[in-house]
């Protein structure tokens, strides 16, 4: 517990200084972690299949049913990516015909707390400009 108490000091710290850089000496560039993050999350469909998967493992065709609009070609291409991310699991079963579910790993799980803001901060922009 000790442990994880100082690698939180050292990321709110590693924030703090970026928020008071003033000058131009950082450079967001494809290096920066910040924006290797921003860019994997950051596209029309990778939202939306975390919500999805936030409710738990499901199945391509669920997937497909439930976040309208995405084709079955851009949600394996998103899936795939999100795996290969270590964010996303995919789980085989050994039966006929072949079942495939999706789910969250533990680093995605992580993204819960960061898109329940999101959607906190969604519903308070949307009802202040009502």
């Amino acid at each position: 517990m000790e442990n994880q108490e100082i690698t939180t000091e050292k990321e709110i710290s590693l924030f703090s200084q970026i928020m008071k850089l003033t000058d131009h000496t950082m450079i967001m560039d494809e290096n920066c972690i910040l924006h290797q993050s921003v860019m994997l999350l950051a596209d029309k469909w990778t939202l939306l299949v975390l919500l999805s998967l936030i409710q738990g493992s499901k199945r391509t065709s669920d997937l497909l049913r439930q976040i309208g609009g995405i084709s079955p070609k851009m949600l394996t291409q998103t899936l795939k990516k999100l795996e290969t991310a270590g964010i996303v699991e995919r789980r085989v079963y050994p039966v006929i015909p072949p079942k495939v579910e999706y789910s969250l790993t533990e680093t995605g799980k992580g993204l819960e707390e960061v898109l329940s803001t999101l959607y906190k901060w969604s519903v308070r922009r949307v009802l202040a400009n009502s």
